[in-house]
C-alpha cells in the first residue's frame, strides 16, 4: 500500500522557522530555550541540504514599529515600545550558523511586499505575518512549483511557529519531518501528538544520514519503495 506520509528525500526541502538573532540574544524578551542544542543542529541541517543541492526556505518575522502587522498577542507591546524583529535591525537577521554567506543581509521591504529573497542557488527567505509559514505567504506555490512533497522543519519555537506550520503543512497534504533536537521547546507530549498525525521524527544526525543518500531528480514509485524501507530505523523520537 502506498504510504501518503512517508517522506521522499528526493523531493524534500528544509524549512526553518524564525531562525533570527532576536530569538537568541541574551536579555531578549523572546529568547528561545534550548539554544545550545538547537542552533548547532539547525546549522548542520542547513549545511547538509546545501551540500546536497536541496532547497532551503527560511521563514522570518518582521514587525513594523507601529505594530500594524504584529500578532494580536504582541501588538500592544510593540505599540508601547517593545522593539523586537524590527526591519533593518541586527536582531531581525538570520543566524550566522544558517547563512550561506556571513555578510548576507535581509531586504525587509522586498520581504514585506510578499516577494522571496534569493540568498543561494536553492535557498530563499520569505516573510510570514503569523505563526504558520503558510498563512498569507507564497510558500505553498513555491513548493509546488519546485515539485516539493516533503518538508523537514526546524527552528524557533515548537509551541508557536513550528507546530502551527506542521498543522498547516499537514492540511495541504505535505509529507513532514520534524527534527526535535533542531527545534527549541519541543516537548515529548507535543512530539507524540505530531507522530500520531503521520509526522516523522528524526534527530539531526539521522536526518543528515537519510538525506545523504538523496538521488538526482524526483522520486519515482521505485524510489519511494526504497525510501520507505529506510525509515523504520531512521524515524524515531529524539529526546
Amino acid at each position: 500500500m502506498w504510504d501518503y506520509c512517508t517522506p521522499e528525500k528526493d523531493r524534500a526541502a528544509l524549512l526553518t522557522i524564525s531562525a533570527q538573532r532576536d530569538f537568541t540574544a541574551v536579555g531578549s524578551p523572546v529568547r528561545a530555550c534550548g539554544l545550545e542544542r538547537a542552533v548547532p543542529a539547525m546549522g548542520r541541517l542547513a549545511k547538509a541540504f546545501r551540500d546536497q543541492g536541496a532547497p532551503i526556505f527560511h521563514s522570518v518575522r518582521l514587525y513594523r514599529p507601529d505594530g500594524s502587522n504584529v500578532d494580536a498577542c504582541r501588538r500592544q507591546s510593540v505599540e508601547e515600545g517593545l522593539r523586537i524583529l524590527m526591519p533593518g535591525t541586527f536582531g531581525v537577521e538570520l543566524l550566522d550558523e544558517l547563512k550561506p554567506d556571513p555578510d548576507l543581509r535581509l531586504e525587509p521591504e522586498l520581504l514585506l511586499s510578499g516577494a522571496f529573497q534569493r540568498i543561494g542557488a536553492q535557498e530563499q527567505v520569505f516573510y510570514r505575518p503569523r505563526w504558520g509559514a503558510f498563512h498569507g505567504t507564497g510558500l505553498e506555490q513555491a513548493l509546488c512549483a519546485a515539485e516539493i512533497s516533503t518538508l523537514v522543519i526546524c527552528g524557533f519555537s515548537f509551541a508557536t511557529g513550528a507546530r502551527a506550520t506542521v498543522y498547516e503543512a499537514s492540511a495541504r497534504d505535505f509529507r513532514i519531518v520534524v527534527v526535535p533536537d533542531a527545534i527549541c521547546g519541543a516537548s515529548e507530549e507535543g512530539l507524540c501528538e505530531l507522530a500520531r498525525m503521520g509526522v516523522h521524527l528524526m534527530d539531526s544526525d539521522c536526518c543528515r544520514s537519510w538525506l545523504a543518500h538523496r538521488a538526482a531528480g524526483g522520486a519515482s514509485a521505485v524510489a519511494h519503495e526504497a525510501l520507505s524501507s529506510d525509515l523504520p530505523e531512521l524515524t524515531r523520537l529524539a529526546m
